[in-house]
């Protein structure tokens, strides 16, 4: 008795190298400012810019302690004609007062006058620790430098993508070309993301350029959709953190026709994008902080929607689920308990469980599938567990991890440790 999960759908797109500057007309760069430690001389800067005018979206955190780069970020994207993002890692520039805000904008104020752009054509991001100021001294003087790093080809894409990173361990890039109306436009973008993971956003940031010309209001549309689809599909840990952060910058440098909505190239640059976003934000999950398992947690059958998206959100959070799944353990009687204190609609005499295919408890009772052939799938670096609440028709999935004592290790010292080395250095 099985219930295989349904298949992926094949896009046909081709995947092309460049990142966040595959697309014409963006340069990208990144310098060493040493934000988090002086004497550090790996990227911790970087800047993203538009040779041309642009439509931009953005989505960023529902966590109501926002960071100052947040708050300054939300105000200028409404100009939309953005011109450059600068981000920083070491750093979040959270829960830092007025003064967090205000050197936000100094930011963004440094940038814009070495581009010769208006300070609200820049957003500002960070990422870092919470709760420490931004050590500005060490910024500002480098906007020159970090202007004069940028690059149209793969290598700027690279830079950016690594100055943004701060407990990942791979990088994130990803990019396609797409044939629409007789030509072409592509889609592509860098993140950063492996901890304080939840829906709903996370402790992410994600930058993704277009060549295509599409409207301001389908390309809000777009990116909404699919935000939603991806980026607020994935869990490491639950937690919903202060600067999670996702632009879209759309510039028109391409020679396909205008995208707006019914056009002819409207779905397929829908799907490109949510296909851009989709495999940076399972990338964001398989670098989890000390992970060993990408699990995907499909819930059919469920009355609404909004009951398919409680139960699989309830799930892939569970710690209990989460710890069974880095022992490998096919423990079906954790996610069922999961289930059933999720906030849906649930007959535990309908529940069915699958691990990979295989059915584990079939109306709310175990089945005759030998534990060690649910072993076999468990034991995978990556597997689905499938849940049938038999009620309906809504469907939803999510992408979790597992839960290891060496996430717990990694994850119990870092503000300490930041604090004891700021005051042996004497920083300010």
């Amino acid at each position: 008795m099985s219930k295989e999960p349904p298949s992926a759908v094949e896009f046909p797109f081709k995947q092309i190298a460049g990142g966040v500057t595959a697309a014409k007309g963006f340069r990208a760069g990144a310098i060493s400012c040493g934000i988090k430690n002086p004497t550090a001389t790996r990227l911790d800067l970087a800047l993203i810019t538009s040779d041309l005018p642009t439509h931009t979206e953005a989505c960023f955190t529902t966590n109501k302690v926002k960071a100052g780069c947040v708050r300054v970020s939300q105000q200028h994207v409404k100009v939309g004609d953005v011109r450059a993002i600068i981000a920083n890692s070491g750093n979040a520039n959270a829960c830092t007062g007025p003064q967090g805000i205000a050197d936000a904008k100094a930011m963004t104020k440094a940038t814009a006058d070495k581009l010769g752009v208006k300070m609200r054509q820049v957003l500002v991001c960070s990422t870092g620790i919470i709760g420490m100021p931004m050590p500005m001294q060490r910024v500002t003087p480098r906007i020159e430098d970090l202007v004069q790093s940028l690059k149209s080809g793969p290598a700027g894409s690279e830079d950016a993508m690594h100055a943004i990173m701060t407990s990942d361990t791979k990088p994130k890039t990803f990019a396609v070309e797409v044939e629409c109306e007789g030509a072409t436009f592509r889609v592509g973008g860098v993140a950063k993301g492996a901890g304080m993971i939840c829906p709903n956003m996370a402790t992410m940031l994600a930058f993704i350029t277009t060549d295509a010309k599409i409207q301001a209001g389908e390309l809000k549309k777009a990116t909404n959709a699919a935000v939603e689809e991806t980026f607020n599909r994935i869990t490491i840990d639950g937690d919903t953190s202060t600067n999670d952060t996702v632009i879209v910058m759309a510039n028109g440098a391409s020679e396909v026709p205008l995208i707006k909505s019914k056009s002819p190239c409207t779905e397929i640059f829908r799907a490109a994008l949510k296909h851009v976003m989709m495999n940076l934000a399972k990338m964001i999950v398989r670098d989890g902080e000390r992970v060993t398992k990408f699990v995907e947690i499909r819930v059919h059958g469920a009355k609404t929607h909004r009951d398919a998206k409680a139960v699989a959100e309830t799930v892939a959070k569970s710690m209990l689920v989460k710890c069974s799944f880095h022992g490998g353990d096919p423990n079906w009687g954790r996610v069922i308990h999961a289930v059933g204190y999720a906030d849906a609609r649930v007959r535990e005499e309908l529940v069915d469980i699958y691990f990979g295919g295989l059915c584990a408890a079939k109306g709310g009772l175990a089945t005759s599938t030998p534990v060690k052939e649910l072993e076999k799938v468990t034991a995978k670096a990556n597997f689905t567990v499938t849940i049938d609440l038999n009620l309906g028709d809504a469907c939803y999935n999510v992408f979790t991890t597992d839960l290891s004592e060496e996430y717990v290790d990694f994850n119990s010292s870092e503000y300490s440790a930041a604090v004891h080395s700021k005051r042996q250095t004497g920083l300010a």
